[in-house]
């Protein structure tokens, strides 16, 4: 049996076997609804239930170790396939500067909940480099929940030199909302139909100047909202949103925080100033091997406006990316450190180097961090 590959984001999970040169055949929300008592009781004294929403994975770490125990419980048996009696090796991804505690319970979990027969965690900057052909680089991966900036040689994180950021692609979305309500006014949008917009319409100026421009003037698109919301029938007004200079505001966001409140440097110069930490024979090695990962990172013009805004940056050597073998499969950047992980697992079980039943029985949670670096 492959051993089987999860990358629990905080949006989405991507889990498969180990087959390198694939998309993962799972790739589900993350997010779950759970049935609770209200405290109230309907006819025949019966207790009512309600759906709530519940986030196993919070700006990229574990939270909810119910949930994931139930989520996992949903991926492995039904969506991989597994028997219980006869379960199979796992590898994780760890997100970067993940405690040392979440790295502990979730062995425990598989181990303990899950009767794995081998586990193994190797950090997501390591596994995106991989999925590239890399074993050193830069990654900048943006996701739902956090921004990670990780420099990595020889398939090592250097830590010190790592950046995380507690904001991510929900800040985008709830930003793209704010400013749509605001030339919007008579429209109800929810964080769903915020989403949906942000993909399908956000967008990367050239440069600064050019979004500039765009606040001046900007050619505007109409979209219906979908699933019955056409029509508000309160306002008697058709549910459609206009769209314009909004749709490059969230790329701009990411090379101008203070757009998000935030006072700090662009994304291209986070990535020079934690370079910079490094030993400066290793700067040109880390800055001509960037690697960009995450799902906002594929709008139209991100590429391109990182590649301008590299080019103007304060360092002497410019961050030049990586890109993707031509073998990968499409939209690598969404997955890469899945991919990553499943050319990982191609070396670590059959060459004995993951945490054993044996090795957990032995030592406890704490062998992780003696096996998996």
């Amino acid at each position: 049996m492959e051993a089987a590959v999860i990358d629990a984001g905080t949006q989405l999970l991507k889990a498969g076997t180990a087959v390198p040169d694939q998309a993962p055949p799972m790739i589900i929300p993350s997010q779950m609804k759970r049935m609770v008592e209200d405290g109230t009781s309907g006819d025949n004294n019966e207790s009512v239930f309600e759906d709530v929403t519940v986030d196993p994975v919070v700006r990229g770490y574990i939270r909810d170790w119910d949930a994931m125990e139930d989520l996992l419980q949903y991926v492995l048996y039904t969506g991989l396939g597994w028997e219980e009696g006869n379960e199979g090796q796992v590898l994780f991804t760890d997100p970067l500067c993940t405690p040392k505690a979440v790295r502990e319970q979730l062995v425990q979990l598989m181990f303990e909940k899950f009767n794995v027969s081998g586990f193994y965690a190797s950090e997501q900057a390591v596994l995106s480099l991989y999925a590239v052909g890399r074993i050193s680089g830069c990654t900048v991966d943006i996701g739902h929940g956090k921004i990670d900036i990780a420099p990595v040689l020889e398939g090592a994180v250097q830590h010190i030199a790592s950046r995380r950021f507690e904001i991510g692609g929900v800040d985008l979305t709830k930003l793209l909302a704010q400013e749509l309500s605001k030339s919007n006014l008579l429209v109800n949008l929810n964080a769903s139909d915020a989403e949906m917009l942000k993909v399908k319409y956000s967008c990367c100026a050239e440069d600064e100047l050019a979004y500039e421009k765009t606040l001046r003037s900007s050619d505007t698109e109409e979209h219906t909202l979908p699933d019955g919301q056409e029509f508000n029938t309160a306002l008697n007004v058709c549910q459609v949103i206009r769209i314009g200079r909004e749709k490059y505001t969230i790329g701009e966001a990411l090379f101008q925080p203070s757009i998000l409140g935030i006072e700090a440097l662009g994304i291209v110069e986070q990535l020079v100033r934690s370079i910079s930490t490094v030993s400066s024979e290793n700067h040109r090695q880390l800055l001509e091997n960037t690697v960009l990962c995450g799902g906002i990172t594929s709008m139209p013009g991100f590429e391109d406006r990182f590649q301008k805004e590299a080019s103007l940056c304060s360092s002497a050597i410019r961050p030049s990316l990586v890109k993707p073998p031509e073998y990968m499969p499409d939209k690598l950047t969404e997955y890469s450190a899945w991919v990553g992980g499943a050319i990982l697992a191609k070396v670590v079980f059959p060459q004995n180097q993951h945490v054993t039943k044996g090795d957990y029985d032995e030592t406890g949670p704490s062998i992780v961090h003696r096996k998996c670096f």
